[in-house]
């Protein structure tokens, strides 16, 4: 299913350690337009280590990272961004006190280099193609509110028309449905998998709730104790016994020897909520 020969992300050898903590150890894995790939595991597993190496948060110990064909690897997350690289996180990041439609005209402003526009109020810059964004995600009647009045799962939508604005070939979302509420999230991921089919934009997300990966993933990869240890199909992975049970509630991550802080310490390092 994945096109090894020209993938969009491909990502080989990727480590990194913290404390002699193993935190992601030698994870190699591609990914191809317009696919959605979800990476799943337990706390502390090691998943947004692995994030924020992908996009120049954090430097790898080794391993490389390219996006069609050029390496990742050694630039800042702002070169990475430049090139392509979307990402939305588990706290939404938004600016409170803007309206919805300046948050997004922020970004794209950003994206299309008028950086002095940033200095005074957005206008007129990039209007139009802000309200497109929102009118795309289900946010266009609400252009004119403030961020920080907004119900969660509407700043979620909001931040996935902001990630838009930089028009991703790669968009990585961190728990894009954290906090909202069950339908929310199936309204959310519905509407994320018809933009990234739509635009050809491919996915790496991590998520908790396992009705939606299974619903609209299109591969899926499990990492623990920041190790690869299955990547298939949904269903496969679903009926995998040792995903069953180290992830999907048959047992548990750690051996007796073992605490769950070891691991969530080095997700901590990393600068990242634990994943």
């Amino acid at each position: 299913m994945t096109n090894v020969s020209n993938p969009v992300l491909a990502v080989r050898g990727l480590s990194k350690s913290f404390g002699g903590v193993h935190a992601v150890a030698d994870v190699n894995f591609f990914l191809d337009a317009g696919e959605l790939l979800a990476l799943i595991g337990p706390n502390g597993a090691g998943k947004t280590t692995c994030f924020n190496m992908l996009n120049g948060q954090l430097p790898p110990d080794a391993g490389s990272v390219k996006l069609q064909g050029r390496e990742l690897v050694g630039m800042t997350p702002r070169q990475v961004w430049r090139l392509g690289v979307g990402r939305t996180f588990q706290i939404t990041a938004t600016f409170a006190s803007m309206t919805v439609r300046e948050n997004v005209q922020m970004a794209l402003i950003s994206h299309h280099k008028r950086i002095r526009a940033l200095w005074r109020r957005t206008g007129d810059h990039y209007a139009d193609e802000a309200l497109a964004l929102l009118d795309r995600v289900g946010m266009a009647e609400q252009a004119e509110r403030a961020c920080g009045v907004l119900a969660y799962g509407d700043l979620k939508r909001v931040e996935l028309a902001v990630a838009l604005a930089n028009e991703p070939q790669l968009l990585l979302m961190d728990e894009p449905t954290a906090g909202m509420a069950p339908q929310e999230r199936i309204d959310l991921m519905a509407l994320t998998a018809g933009i990234v089919r739509e635009r050809s934009i491919s996915v790496l997300f991590t998520e908790h709730d396992m009705d939606v990966v299974f619903a609209h993933s299109d591969r899926v990869m499990v990492l623990n104790r920041g190790e690869l240890v299955a990547e298939g199909s949904p269903a496969a992975v679903r009926a995998d016994p040792l995903v069953q049970e180290i992830y999907l509630g048959a047992g548990s991550t750690f051996g007796s020897d073992e605490q769950p802080a070891a691991t969530t310490t080095a997700d901590a390092a990393a600068g990242g909520t634990h994943a």
